[in-house]
């Protein structure tokens, strides 16, 4: 009886404590940064991404914010995010003065990633900041070139346990414009291939989407989703779901549909 008196006697007393000292019950749902920026080719694609990752968001338990002001990259608003989207985020290869990570936004990036926040890549922010190299080791590899054309290729997907591939079908034939690359880390967990012979290219099968750590941080990239109907498609957004929610160490099997088959 005394525990019990004792019990009672401590819940009236936490519940009658002023709000300032009882102890804040932190958030679930995390903010994502989608940064739309681009200085070289605009893809058509960008708006229709940045509305689709806001529903996704919504559907998946996320809020994100997007946004194209390179003004952004300062350690007073990046504070307040657990990851970042780098949405096609061209920049001109021959022209430094096209690259908007520079000075401050750089070392600001940099301390995001370190303090273990995510970053994922879409298609062209593998084409961009030629002159940082810790970007483009940052994102895994850099653009190199892509055939003509958005001709329908396979995709299979190689590691099915990753949140980015589980429960979705493969090989995976899709419309889209395929990207080959240079300056491939070693290290990477590759997630999904891309098989040149089925546009009728010479070749075998390549990563078209990858995951790793980095000094700290978790990014994962997508070469996928150069049209603006990708992101449209189910198969492709559970895809993007998976990798968003593999950036913000989430298990993207938890209520969040990724089981189902698209």
């Amino acid at each position: 009886m005394r525990a019990v008196v004792a019990i009672l006697l401590a819940l009236v007393l936490t519940a009658a404590a002023p709000r300032s000292e009882r102890t804040p019950t932190p958030t679930s749902t995390p903010a994502v940064l989608v940064f739309t920026h681009s200085t070289g080719f605009r893809h058509d694609s960008i708006e229709p991404a940045a509305a689709a990752l806001a529903a996704l968001g919504r559907e998946r338990g996320f809020v994100t914010v997007a946004s194209a002001d390179p003004a952004i990259f300062a350690d007073a608003a990046l504070a307040r995010f657990a990851a970042v989207v780098l949405v096609s985020t061209t920049t001109r290869p021959d022209d430094p003065a096209s690259e908007w990570f520079v000075g401050e936004r750089r070392a600001a990036f940099q301390r995001f990633v370190r303090r273990g926040a995510g970053v994922v890549g879409i298609h062209a922010a593998a084409d961009s900041h030629y002159g940082w190299p810790w970007y483009g080791a940052m994102i895994g590899a850099r653009f190199l070139r892509h055939p003509p054309g958005t001709p329908e290729g396979e995709v299979t997907l190689v590691d099915r346990r990753h949140p980015a591939a589980r429960g979705l079908r493969s090989p995976k034939r899709r419309v889209d414009e395929w990207y080959a690359y240079r300056d491939r880390r070693g290290d990477l967990a590759v997630v999904a291939t891309f098989d040149p012979r089925s546009i009728g290219e010479a070749g075998t099968p390549a990563p078209i989407a990858w995951a790793h750590r980095f000094e700290g941080g978790r990014v994962f990239y997508t070469g996928m989703g150069h049209t603006a109907a990708s992101f449209a498609e189910p198969w492709f957004l559970s895809h993007l779901a998976g990798g968003i929610a593999w950036a913000l160490g989430r298990d993207a099997r938890r209520g969040d549909g990724a089981s189902r088959r698209r």
